[in-house]
C-alpha cells in the first residue's frame, strides 16, 4: 500500500475500508493497516478484492474524495464521487472547438507534443543517469544505443508533428512514437529483471 501525493492506493487483497470519526481506516482482517485524516486525501484507488463501507463512501463523497475501483491489473471498474459543479461557459466553448477542425488539430498537436516530449525526457534522463553502465555490470541489462536511438526518433516525431495537417497524420505519429518508446521500455528496468520486466503492452 502506498500514498503518493494525496492519493491513497490500496493494493492489499481482502482489505476493507471504513470510517472512524474524521479518518479513513484500512483494515485487513483484525489488523489496522493505516489511518488517515480525510482532509489529507484527494482520492482513493482500490485494486482487486478491496471493499469499502457505505458510510465511508458517503463520507468521502461529502468531502470531495473520490473512490475508484480497479481490477487487480489496473483496469477501471467504477468510481464513487459526490456532486460536482461545472462551468457552462467553459463547456460551450469546448463544444465549439470540438466542432472546429482547425482548433481540434491545434489541441491534438499540443497534447501529443507534450506526451512525446515527456517520453523523450524519460529516455534522456535514463541515458544521463546510467551512462556509466556502458562499461559496468549493468550494461547487459541496459542497451544504451537502443535507448539513444529511440530518444532521437521521438525528437524527430516532435518535429514532424508541427508539419502534420490532419488528425489521421497525427494519429500515425502517435502510434510510431509509442512503438519507439515502448520498444525500449524494458531497458528502463535495471534491477530485479528476473521478477520485474516489460515485454509488451496489454489491456488486461
Amino acid at each position: 500500500m502506498k500514498r503518493l501525493l494525496n492519493t491513497l492506493y490500496v493494493t492489499t487483497q481482502g482489505a476493507y475500508l471504513t470510517k472512524e470519526g474524521e479518518t479513513v481506516v484500512v483494515k485487513s482482517g483484525d489488523d489496522t493497516l493505516v489511518k488517515l485524516p480525510v482532509h489529507n486525501l484527494g482520492s482513493i484507488v482500490c485494486f482487486g478484492q478491496v471493499m469499502s463501507s457505505p458510510a465511508l463512501m458517503g463520507f468521502c463523497a461529502e468531502r470531495g474524495v473520490a473512490i475508484s475501483f480497479m481490477t487487480e491489473y489496473g483496469r477501471f471498474l467504477a468510481k464513487v464521487q459526490g456532486p460536482v459543479s461545472g462551468n457552462v461557459l467553459l463547456r460551450r466553448e469546448q463544444y465549439r472547438r470540438a466542432d472546429d477542425s482547425e482548433e481540434t488539430l491545434k489541441i491534438a498537436r499540443a497534447v501529443l507534443t507534450a506526451k512525446i516530449s515527456n517520453c523523450r525526457t524519460v529516455l534522456r534522463r535514463m541515458l544521463r543517469d546510467h551512462s556509466e553502465s556502458r562499461d559496468g555490470a549493468a550494461a547487459e541489462k541496459f542497451d544504451i544505443d537502443a535507448v539513444s536511438i529511440a530518444a532521437d526518433r521521438l525528437g524527430m516525431s516532435i518535429s514532424k508533428l508541427q508539419r502534420m495537417g490532419s488528425l489521421d497524420e497525427i494519429r500515425g505519429i502517435e502510434g510510431d512514437a509509442a512503438h519507439n518508446y515502448f520498444g525500449v521500455f524494458d531497458n528502463l528496468i535495471i534491477s530485479q529483471k528476473d521478477e520485474f520486466y516489460f515485454r509488451e503492452r496489454s489491456r488486461l
